[in-house]
């Protein structure tokens, strides 16, 4: 008899342990998930061939989970510098984190990476099937649709729990593209893989026309589909073109397959997107994808940032997540420019943890307030342990605020004996500020 995924579980009226973890951690009944699953509108990507300490859902009135990218290039291999990207983006608060090697040994990056994660991990399989395909055959576009669908099973055989496939890069998308330039053309690697694939065989998307094949191994492994955005806007100039929107119309149709196979999916999506059309891109997508799960990299607001591109993806994914976008995808300050340090994860995970934190402010999630109210109570205070607790990143609060304490002030050194917190209170007569002597 053929297992039944967690979808079909659910409709049976069934609630598996990890479904009672994931609503406790949100401070959500199991049943508020367990609806948000069923209607399409969350994930939960765990692979059944694998343990996780920290599995999330994504979607629904959840907090709006972080990724973190880590992964092998040609030029830097090691498997060892995976891992501390890794637990870099683990220590700095990821929610998930995604492999996208592709350089070195690519099976045994992902098998450490997979065995170490204590959080969801995602991977995009065609960066394989194009490394082997170009090792192998001298060629990107030698390979077949049985090199990539065999990628595919390997990469999910190896307890991966959400592969972004890039199936909405069609020949139609592809003409609509051709009739409308862009400034970028096409910045996925996945996407412009198969689209040199599509253009040298003059043939359909093996992933498109044989859409079934990969529901089928989705089921087996219960792995999330993450439906690619190959035509994703590499710069504000592309954002919200034609090709754009014509790839998302395939991507809401093939999310109505999943629901009808009983696989998750989330739908991704730009990019660049200037700040005035942040919000519009966010709604048009959940429009069309039926509510799906929506997984955003940024986007970045201007191209301009080299160096500080965390910084532009942080501003678009705060309008984005307030939106409706459900999952970021972190930038580092490296983007753009090279394969990012640990340090770099690190600072890219924080500062795109903070532009999820303010729009879960937004939306009002359970709890998210809270952690503020609780921050300005201390600071009125002057309870610095308890401010340096608080914060988002402690370790590094923790090391600012001694590089510039003096010893004996109660004050930080921004006020000194000027401070405005403590100068008023002894005017308005307040009696909370005891906690600072």
């Amino acid at each position: 008899m053929r297992r039944k995924t967690l979808l079909e579980e659910l409709e049976l009226g069934l609630s598996p342990p990890v479904l009672e973890k994931v609503a406790a951690d949100e401070g959500l009944e199991a049943e508020d998930i367990a609806g948000a699953l069923l209607a399409g509108t969350a994930v939960l990507p765990y692979n059944i061939t694998r343990h996780m300490d920290r599995p999330c859902v994504v979607g629904g009135h959840t907090r709006t989970k972080v990724n973190a990218n880590i992964g092998t290039s040609s030029d830097y291999t090691g498997i060892d510098d995976e891992l501390v990207k890794l637990r870099a983006a683990v220590e700095a608060g990821a929610d998930a984190v995604m492999d996208l090697s592709t350089g070195g040994p690519i099976d045994r990056v992902r098998d450490a990476i997979v065995a170490a994660s204590p959080i969801p991990v995602g991977s995009v399989p065609i960066y394989q099937a194009a490394v082997r395909a170009q090792d192998e055959q001298g060629s990107i576009v030698a390979m077949t649709s049985d090199d990539m669908f065999r990628a595919i099973d390997d990469h999910c055989a190896s307890g991966i729990d959400f592969i972004t496939v890039h199936c909405g890069v069609t020949r139609r998308v592809l003409e609509t593209l051709k009739a409308n330039p862009r400034v970028a053309d096409i910045v996925s690697r996945g996407g412009a893989f198969l689209a040199g694939w599509i253009l040298h065989h003059e043939e359909e998307n093996p992933l498109y026309t044989e859409f079934d094949r990969l529901l089928e191994i989705a089921r087996k492994y219960e792995v999330t589909l993450s439906l690619g955005d190959g035509l994703r806007p590499g710069c504000i100039e592309d954002a919200s073109d034609a090709a754009q929107v014509a790839e998302l119309v395939v991507l809401g149709e093939l999310v109505k397959r999943c629901h009808e196979a009983g696989v998750q999916c989330m739908v991704e999506g730009p990019g660049h997107i200037p700040l005035h059309q942040v919000e519009a891109n966010i709604r048009m997508a959940k429009g069309i994808t039926r509510g799906a799960p929506f997984y955003v990299l940024g986007p970045l607001v201007t191209d301009v940032a080299a160096g500080y591109d965390h910084i532009a993806a942080a501003i678009g994914g705060a309008i984005a997540a307030m939106s409706g976008a459900d999952f970021l995808c972190y930038v580092t300050p490296r983007e753009h420019l090279g394969l990012p340090t640990g340090d770099d994860v690190r600072e890219g995970v924080i500062v795109t943890r903070i532009a999820a934190h303010a729009a879960d402010i937004a939306r009002g999630i359970p709890g998210a307030r809270d952690w503020d109210l609780e921050m300005s109570k201390a600071r009125k205070g002057l309870a610095w342990e308890e401010q340096l607790r608080l914060a988002l990143d402690p370790a590094k609060a923790s090391r600012m605020f001694g590089e510039r304490q003096v010893e004996g002030e109660k004050a930080c050194t921004m006020c000194g004996d000027f401070c405005a917190m403590r100068f008023i209170s002894d005017y308005l007569g307040r009696e909370d500020m005891a906690v600072c002597e």
